[in-house]
């Protein structure tokens, strides 16, 4: 293997995919890199890689003690290899050859607390950490992902200016990059990130199924107007738990295929219903329906941040964390910069449904939105992440709702106790001693 000329910027351990390019990524910015990867030969695979694209400067190093002695002081270690056991046994590897000062950051997809632990953990050895989401996939990590770090403030100073570099470049809003916060919260933001993908990608399928299915658009019909629309918009899902369970079902292929022969037999099809539609109404409904949907799901995804931020007293910035997204990942989209200005407004936002400008779309496409599932609905399309959303936003706009049945309920068959609207306290009731009562 060559030998660095001098000690390199910056180092990177595991080189599975995002890890070679990302490496390359680096490497092409300017900043000269160290590999290594237990399994040599794909420090090797890097280093013909970098070669071939241009004599990248990336060194391969077989072994870990060499690996890290060739990183100038203090050195900074980028992590990509698999979360769990994996992380604790790198970071135990290199660490035995790390001083004081020198950085780990873990850019796998960590649960975030896993991501806390281990820096108090180095902390001890006098290391600092952090726990970076990377979001773009192959393709992402070679050309510019979206990049999510958090723990050690003085950590990300020691890379913010490769960092810049590396990450998605968008005009007008400036690297895809920033500093998220303390703790885990890296980690936690690229996992409500991921959730918003997934949704992402249930919506578009929504969408297509009750257009092919429905609608009896052409795949031809389909290619110039659904994707177009699904791309321009970057729609994303209202819940996380709507697409997961999808998924789950979709998994379930056997079963569902006795499921269907059962039910064909007793008159219902795929489809219940044929029903003539407009086609360019239809299409157009879908499209104010996804944008609704859109909507809530930024709203859920951003509270859900907010509520953790204030839980670990993170300090996250909602407004920079939709800048951030951009550029680099799947949930790319100019509404993003809506949503920036959303919170620049009013940073104590409660909801993005109550933003005015927000407030004022979702009223213009909520019947549209309300069509579509109800059309849906009475064909026998499932639409959960639509319908599931349009429930969020039902649910969300009245100021009164049946809570206080559940309420009393609760209080009737486990003496749990209730609130209520005309006085303060928690109040119990014995329930069967009334319904006694009144029989009498």
């Amino acid at each position: 293997m060559a030998t660095p000329p001098e000690p390199t910027r910056i180092g990177l351990a595991g080189l599975a995919v995002m890890g070679q390019n990302l490496a390359l990524n680096i490497a092409e910015k300017g900043f000269p890199i160290s590999v290594y990867n237990r399994t040599t030969s794909k420090v090797d695979e890097t280093v013909e890689r970098a070669k071939q694209e241009g004599n990248l400067p990336v060194y391969g190093f077989h072994d870990p003690e060499s690996f890290v002695k060739s990183i100038r002081k203090p050195r900074v270690i980028i992590m990509l290899v698999k979360a769990g056991a994996p992380v604790d046994q790198t970071i135990k590897t290199l660490s035995a050859y790390m001083e004081k000062g020198d950085c780990i950051i873990d850019g796998g997809n960590e649960w975030y607390e896993n991501t806390e632990r281990r820096e108090k953990a180095v902390a001890e050895l006098g290391l600092l950490y952090l726990g970076m989401g990377v979001s773009g996939g192959e393709e992402g990590a070679r050309n510019g992902p979206s990049l999510m770090p958090g723990g050690s403030f003085e950590a990300y100073k020691y890379i913010e200016d490769i960092l810049l570099k590396v990450a998605a470049q968008v005009p007008d809003s400036g690297p895809c990059v920033t500093y998220i916060g303390k703790g885990g919260s890296g980690n936690f933001v690229k996992m409500v990130h991921n959730g918003i993908e997934y949704g992402d990608m249930q919506l578009i399928a929504e969408a297509y199924d009750v257009l092919k299915s429905v609608g009896k658009l052409s795949n031809e019909e389909l290619k110039n107007w659904t994707v177009q629309q699904a791309a321009d918009l970057s729609i994303a899902a209202p819940t996380i738990a709507a697409s997961l369970d999808s998924r789950f079902l979709s998994g379930l292929k056997e079963e569902r295929v006795k499921a269907a022969e059962v039910f064909k037999s007793g008159g219902f099809g795929d489809i219940l219903a044929d029903q003539e539609v407009d086609k360019e109404k239809l299409v157009d409904d879908v499209r104010r329906a996804l944008y609704a949907a859109k909507i809530c799901s930024y709203a859920q995804g951003m509270n859900l941040i907010r509520a953790k931020s204030i839980e670990k007293g993170w300090g996250l910035q909602l407004g920079e964390l939709a800048r951030i997204w951009k550029g680099g990942c799947i949930i790319r989209a100019i509404f993003l910069d809506r949503i920036k200005k959303a919170y620049d407004r009013n940073p104590d936002l409660a909801n993005l449904l109550v933003d005015p400008e927000f407030a004022k779309e979702i009223i213009e496409r909520q019947s549209a939105w309300r069509r579509v599932v109800c059309l849906a609905i009475n064909s026998g399309i499932s639409v959960p992440g639509m319908s599931s959303s349009l429930a969020y936003f039902d649910t969300y706009r009245r100021a009164r709702v049946p809570a206080n049945l559940v309420q009393a309920q609760r209080d009737y068959f486990g003496a749990h106790t209730y609130e209520r609207v005309d006085m303060e306290g928690s109040f119990h009731t014995e329930w069967f001693k009334i319904a006694k009562q009144s029989k009498i």
